[in-house]
């Protein structure tokens, strides 16, 4: 039979080690402005920067007066007449995207064809030199022009700062915290203590649930408020994704600051651990772009599972039983990581 005084000695033990992880994270600057504050700045500058507009006007050059009047009378292009040495200079500095030059009967395009605004402008210099050489087009078309939420950039780019953040507070706020109590000499007290070894790292774990809800709602509501950002999917789903992402980072933190003694050595494991998820994972363009030789290795990585479950969510409206394969990758993340880490954990 189970004795009540040692039950409720192991419940309050927890309780304050919980308690006291969530103060010292609430006191420092440095982490509140890396789980609140940067993601919203980055969000809010890219969101700026990436809006919605109307289509740029490109510049572009003509070598002569009829090519220059025909370029211009399209409002996609900004052209001005140059001679072809002044074109050329023009080109190399990137002043124009385009130079038209007549050459007997025809017309030349010189321009770069890796630049993608250069092929634009050589698709509507074409079209508006045709249009004033007579050309009638054989089909009518029309322009219905739609701005709709989940397809700007802000939108693909919101889950991809949230699963970010989720990795680097979770791995930051674990494995940073626990080198400090082993560097520290608190580990070996800890361990001499009547306290079970495993509340004091549950006690980091539900400390680190208890922000998560702070810093998803923060982020997401400022999402929502400021770029209208839509939420598709069933929101007890998304809240779902996030507290399973977490714990998945959680236990590569724990992983990762299992052995090591030094700030140093945790930081530089942290970097190379994350950084390569930065890069990789689809956080501020589609991991897609990737060659297909890199994409197994790509689409196993825990960030590139996140944050396509949470685009999936957000923007789709996918339900989590159709996130079966990414739900898979995130508990196979958790599940290894934490169990070696329980392994091979130091305490001394």
């Amino acid at each position: 039979m189970s004795n009540p005084k040692k039950m409720s000695l192991e419940t309050s033990s927890l309780f304050q080690l919980t308690a006291t992880r969530l103060k010292l994270t609430l006191r420092e600057p440095e982490a509140m402005f890396w789980i609140f504050a940067f993601p919203i700045l980055l969000a809010l500058g890219l969101g700026i920067a990436f809006r919605n507009r109307p289509a740029d006007v490109l510049p572009v050059g003509a070598t002569t007066p009829q090519l220059t009047q025909a370029l211009a009378a399209d409002k996609g292009l900004n052209a001005t007449k140059m001679d072809e040495s002044a074109g050329t200079h023009a080109l190399a500095v990137g002043t124009i995207l385009l130079l038209a030059e007549q050459r007997g009967d025809g017309v030349v395009y010189r321009y770069d064809n890796t630049n993608p605004d250069a092929r634009t402008a050589r698709m509507i210099a074409d079209r508006a030199i045709e249009v004033a050489a007579g050309r009638k087009d054989v089909v009518t078309a029309e322009n219905e022009l739609i701005h709709e939420t989940g397809s700007r950039y802000i939108d693909f780019l919101i889950p991809g700062l949230l699963g970010m953040n989720l990795m680097g507070s979770a791995m930051w706020g674990l494995g940073f915290s626990i080198v400090e109590g082993r560097q520290k000499k608190l580990l070996k007290r800890m361990v001499a203590s009547p306290m079970p070894r495993w509340q004091y790292l549950a006690g980091y774990l539900l400390s680190r649930l208890v922000m998560l809800v702070i810093e998803v709602v923060v982020f997401l509501g400022f999402a929502r408020l400021v770029f209208g950002v839509p939420f598709r999917g069933p929101l007890w789903q998304l809240a779902l994704l996030c507290v399973l992402v977490s714990l998945v980072f959680s236990a590569l933190g724990l992983l990762v600051a299992s052995r090591a003694t030094t700030i140093e050595t945790v930081s530089g494991l942290m970097n190379l651990v994350m950084l390569p998820m930065w890069i990789l994972s689809g956080g501020f363009f589609s991991a897609s772009r990737f060659p297909a030789i890199l994409q197994p290795f790509v689409r196993a990585l825990p960030l590139t599972a996140a944050i396509d479950a949470m685009r999936g969510n957000m923007l789709q409206g996918v339900q989590l039983s159709q996130l079966m394969l990414q739900v898979g990758i995130l508990l196979a993340w958790f599940a290894v990581p934490f169990a070696v880490s329980l392994r091979i954990f130091r305490w001394r």
